[in-house]
């Protein structure tokens, strides 16, 4: 497995390992907390098919960017910019990660990502995902989430807008605090073809040996 491909793909879809140190345990999230979380799930529940830009900045810094198809659930695309010649598919049950400059392919669960917290079929932060903290901002709120039964896995700050409610970013933070941000930019609703969240491996397929 080529190790940069496998690094690359880890920065947008926040598969990393050994990701997010254990945290203390929480308190129960007050009233107003919980109405934002709740805010938060109705408006992830409703978002069905859409598609935008990203803007990805990983832990030094270096950005790149290109055209996102979202359609939960399970669905995801990221169609890297030339001449990055990355693209990452989810079918709803695998991540399928393909290089073509470095000619690589490969698979990955789901279920082991951050990002599966956002295209669940049933979008909850109360069953099986730990809401570790809201924070309010300016113009929005952000959640940190971690799925409960991996916290060794991931941990996942999703930021909204208010007014209307919107999704803004997400950041993947790893186990040494490095930070990985993928920006969102005109995202809206869209009706994306099926064929968009299906990878195939590119690569020429090796013939085996005659039987002798």
């Amino acid at each position: 497995m080529d190790m940069t491909t496998t690094r690359r793909a880890a920065l947008v879809m926040g598969m990393a390992a050994a990701i997010a140190a254990p945290l203390p345990a929480m308190a129960a999230l007050s009233a107003s907390d919980q109405a934002l979380v709740d805010k938060a799930v109705g408006y992830l529940q409703s978002m069905k098919s859409v598609k935008g830009r990203f803007v990805q900045t990983d832990a030094r810094g270096r950005t790149t960017q290109g055209d996102i198809y979202l359609q939960r659930p399970g669905k995801a695309r990221f169609a890297y910019d030339a001449p990055s010649g990355l693209t990452v598919v989810s079918d709803g049950a695998r991540v399928s990660v393909a290089d073509k400059r470095l000619k690589t392919f490969n698979q990955y669960p789901l279920s082991s990502t951050p990002l599966a917290i956002l295209l669940a079929k049933e979008v909850r932060l109360d069953r099986g995902v730990e809401v570790t903290k809201v924070t309010r901002l300016a113009d929005g709120f952000t959640i940190t989430a971690r799925d409960a039964g991996r916290k060794s896995r991931g941990q996942i700050n999703i930021v909204f807008a208010d007014a209307p409610t919107r999704l803004v970013s997400w950041t993947v933070i790893d186990a040494q605090g490095g930070t990985t941000r993928v920006r969102l930019t005109n995202l809206h609703e869209a009706k994306n073809p099926a064929s968009l969240f299906v990878l195939k491996d590119p690569r020429p397929k090796v013939r085996g040996s005659r039987p002798m």
